[in-house]
């Protein structure tokens, strides 16, 4: 069995996934929704810390702990030790992982598939065993759908059921507004009441984009083909994008994925006087704003 040493706590944050854009193009037999999307990962996410303990423990903590199912074998970050620990040939490393939920749960930014992904960057540094690109995205790919992208958040551009992976545009430097109504939209339930799944893709993105404006034309052409069925479904979606688009400062705003999360891009300045604004007129909305990259 391969021994591996006690290093010092290692610390990250679990950026959420935004969706710029999403089309949904397609359906395959196996029932999996086909897609492209265009997202980013602002610097806005759960914290996750790892650190020697006498036996593996998974803590919770944070605004929205209470929302998950706790620390039981069907936990996604026990599932990625798990699954790091057999790939690796290790037996499951006696350390503590605690993780500070910030983000809501189900709210289309892939909170849980970030946790998983940034879980397993962690135990390669923590453990030093290193698996190979192509290695590490099928053990993430295990986990979800949504796991590999996690990997390196950067912006990319996804295909196929989301494992098909891209480098996307250079964005430029800007500012982004998370709401989320405090609703969960449930993903199944968008899919089958859509009546057409084979839209078209996404229009081709340049290697960079100048300038907000830049950014904000070219999404302008691009669709989220989960937003109108998801707003039809909880109506406060409609509310939080009428928030956003009432604001001068607010150049774009759309939903991420199956929502309700929405997100209004802006100029980095005007960020938190946003966030302030909106949340003293809706106190109950989480809120959270930040760098877009």
């Amino acid at each position: 069995m391969v021994q591996i040493s006690a290093p010092s706590a290692r610390v990250e944050l679990a950026r959420a996934k935004v969706n710029l854009a999403l089309h949904v193009t397609g359906q395959r037999s196996d029932g999996y929704h086909l897609l492209e999307s265009l997202v980013a990962f602002p610097q806005i996410g759960d914290r996750i810390a790892v650190e020697a303990a006498s036996a593996f423990e998974l803590v919770l903590e944070g605004p929205f702990a209470r929302n998950l199912d706790g620390p039981s074998s069907d936990n996604l970050i026990r599932k990625a030790v798990e699954a790091f620990s057999e790939a690796a040939g290790l037996s499951v490393p006696d350390i503590r992982i605690t993780l500070s939920k910030r983000l809501p749960v189900a709210s289309g930014i892939g909170g849980g598939s970030s946790d998983a992904a940034t879980t397993l960057r962690l135990l390669e540094d923590y453990t030093g065993h290193y698996f190979s690109e192509n290695e590490l995205h099928r053990i993430a790919l295990s986990l979800g759908a949504d796991v590999p992208v996690c990997l390196y958040p950067e912006t990319q551009i996804m295909r196929g059921i989301g494992d098909e992976l891209s480098a996307g545009p250079l964005l430029p430097r800007c500012g982004i507004v998370l709401i989320n109504p405090r609703v969960v939209v449930s993903t199944p339930e968008i899919f089958r009441a859509m009546t057409k799944r084979d839209n078209p893709g996404l229009p081709k993105t340049p290697e960079r984009f100048a300038d907000l404006e830049g950014l904000t034309g070219y999404l302008q052409s691009c669709r989220n083909d989960m937003q109108p069925v998801a707003a039809e479904l909880q109506p406060d979606i409609v509310d939080v994008i009428s928030a956003l688009d009432g604001d001068d400062r607010v150049q774009f705003a759309r939903m991420s994925g199956s929502g309700a999360t929405c997100f209004g891009l802006c100029e980095p300045k005007d960020t938190m006087d946003i966030e302030r604004d909106i949340r003293a007129k809706h106190p109950d909305w989480w809120i959270a704003s930040g760098p877009l990259t």
